[in-house]
């Protein structure tokens, strides 16, 4: 098929609205446009294909032959795409919900409050991607990913969600009372790390520790993360907010301490569909109502 050949679109739905309702003002009515509008898709595609679509009788037009043919060919193509639109769009509202975030944010903050979404929205189906992975978001594809940084990716839409200082942790049974005065002083121990990320790689390096003078790294699925610390398996990078009732129960040692950064609700641009909509507006809830808890008594 020779693209360039064919009628522009707007000049082809008018003549097939036309063709539909028999009336210039009827069709614009259809098409949210004027009739002057229609009148002028209809002489323009008459001039495009070099043919009399309409027999013109005082203010009446008529299709020709040659009209009508069209009319019918676009009668099946128009109602073909339409019926493949519905279907497409059918089948899009009953996809699952796919959000992606990282496993230990998934486990320490989405898992507990998720039993609320559910009930609020019984009838939303969810496929949750716990992986560290920055996934790529297209249509069809994940509709909402929980990421970690400072925002602003190229292309996305990106509003924060929960903002938290990054801290260095350690069960006392790891430390055995040692004292830590620096960075340097937790070169020989080993350091716990989320599968697929980098931050106690990345704070090692800043604070002028390389790997050869590191007490060996382990990598690990971050739902196993936390579990690990606080057996005294190693020192690790994490959200302190992931860690705060360890911390007041002495399970765990505040190390060291960065400045905040936060976790993003990050879209597509644009409307989302219904169910993804629906998910943002009870994710902004959740942290209206975080950030209702942390304010200080007076």
């Amino acid at each position: 098929m020779n693209w360039l050949d064919l009628p522009p679109l707007s000049m082809l739905r008018a003549f097939a609205a036309f063709a539909q309702t028999g009336s210039v003002s009827k069709a614009g009515e259809a098409l949210n446009v004027s009739h002057a509008a229609i009148s002028q898709h209809l002489r323009g595609l008459e001039a495009h294909l070099d043919t009399r679509l309409l027999e013109r009788s005082g203010r009446a037009l008529v299709l020709t032959e040659q009209g009508q043919k069209l009319a019918d060919a676009l009668v099946l193509g128009f109602g073909a795409i339409g019926t493949a639109v519905q279907e497409l769009s059918a089948a899009d509202a009953a996809r699952p919900l796919h959000i992606s975030t990282t496993p230990t944010f998934a486990a320490q903050w989405l898992m507990p409050r998720l039993p609320g979404f559910r009930a609020a929205h019984p009838d939303i189906d969810l496929m949750l991607d716990p992986s560290a992975a920055v996934v790529a978001l297209v249509p069809g594809g994940i509709d909402v990913a929980l990421r970690h940084g400072q925002g602003g990716w190229p292309g996305l839409t990106a509003e924060p969600l929960l903002t938290s200082c990054l801290v260095v942790v350690a069960a006392p049974s790891l430390l055995q009372g040692r004292a830590v005065a620096g960075p340097s002083d937790l070169a020989d121990l080993p350091w716990l790390e989320e599968l697929g990320t980098s931050e106690a790689s990345h704070w090692l390096r800043t604070k002028g520790i390389n790997r050869a003078n590191a007490g060996g790294r382990v990598q690990m699925p971050g739902n196993l993360l936390l579990d690990a610390v606080r057996d005294g398996q190693g020192v690790s990078v994490v959200v302190r907010d992931f860690v705060e009732s360890d911390l007041r129960a002495g399970r765990l040692v505040e190390l060291f301490r960065e400045k905040p950064s936060a976790y993003y609700i990050v879209t597509r641009p644009g409307v989302l569909r219904p169910h993804a909509m629906a998910f943002v507006r009870w994710l902004r809830r959740q942290r209206a109502d975080g950030q209702k808890t942390s304010m200080p008594e007076t």
